[in-house]
């Protein structure tokens, strides 16, 4: 189970945290091949992955935390037991964050098979 921290509807692409860290084992996963399923709510695909660059990184997690800015304590909390360190919602400790616990994309795969194919020569 992972946390969907953001969307992006324009690449159909639902963003999740590395809660674990590079250690986690779906994550180690992803980095050898692709996911086989993914589920959220009702919706089902097989998935393709991106690793969000960290200034992407911080932006949906500035983003997160905006929405659930009822739930700030309680995200900080959990957030410092997940990192080990004091997490208090900074620019720089979001930056630090970003850096520890990666964020993904995740989108389904028959998207990129929309493109049309590429031209043959000749």
């Amino acid at each position: 189970m992972l946390e969907v921290v953001g969307q992006n509807p324009a690449k159909s692409e639902f963003i999740v945290v590395a809660g674990l860290g590079r250690s986690a084992h779906w994550y180690r996963n992803l980095e050898v091949r692709e996911g086989i399923e993914v589920a959220i709510a009702s919706e089902r695909f097989t998935p393709i992955h991106r690793q969000l660059p960290i200034p992407e990184a911080e932006a949906v997690l500035a983003a997160y935390e905006m929405r659930n800015r009822w739930l700030t304590q309680l995200i900080q909390a959990m957030l410092s037991w997940l990192v080990g360190w004091h997490y208090d919602g900074t620019d720089a400790a979001r930056r630090r964050l970003a850096g520890e616990l990666p964020l993904i994309g995740l989108r389904p795969a028959q998207c990129e098979d929309r493109r049309p194919p590429p031209k043959r020569p000749g």
